[in-house]
């Protein structure tokens, strides 16, 4: 959720909002790009941004509260420079215009963690530092055997070291 604040949506960012739904007990992840078109209370915990884009010829706008826990992770693709902070004037207006205004755009490339993926990454670092540790210890072993049956040849030829 911290990410989230850190993460500076504005209007005239092109994302993707990845949701979890919940079909028959099994949980799944749907994504749903489109335009910033607005961003309000800032990083209160009440704060939204407001999403369009465009499916099948019919303009679809979703908002969503920051910090959802239905939000799984929300991924910028593009930022615009724009000069309003609300764009509710894009919905009127035809694709080519909107294009030709945001030329001056540039590609990005933020996502927040999953809390997913997070969970995984730290099982799979933690299985890996066992499995070293595991390696070193029966290393260890090996190393001590070698020694003990070294002596061992050793003492009965007579050599002590």
């Amino acid at each position: 959720m911290e990410s989230r604040k850190n993460l500076n949506i504005r209007s005239g960012d092109t994302l993707i909002v990845w949701q979890k739904i919940q079909e028959k007990g099994k949980t799944r992840l749907q994504a749903f790009e489109g335009l910033v078109l607005a961003r309000k209370h800032g990083n209160e915990a009440g704060a939204t941004f407001t999403v369009r884009k465009v499916a099948s010829g019919v303009g679809v706008e979703k908002i969503f509260p920051l910090y959802s826990p239905i939000i799984d992770k929300i991924e910028i693709i593009k930022r615009s420079k724009v000069r309003r902070a609300k764009l509710y004037h894009i919905r009127e207006k035809a694709a080519k215009e909107i294009k030709r205004q945001m030329r001056h755009s540039t590609m990005v490339n933020i996502k927040t963690v999953s809390d997913i993926e997070e969970t995984n990454k730290k099982e799979q670092a933690d299985k890996k530092s066992k499995e070293d540790e595991l390696k070193q210890k029966e290393a260890d072993i090996k190393n001590i055997k070698i020694e003990k049956s070294e002596k061992k040849v050793a003492e009965e030829t007579g050599e002590i070291k």
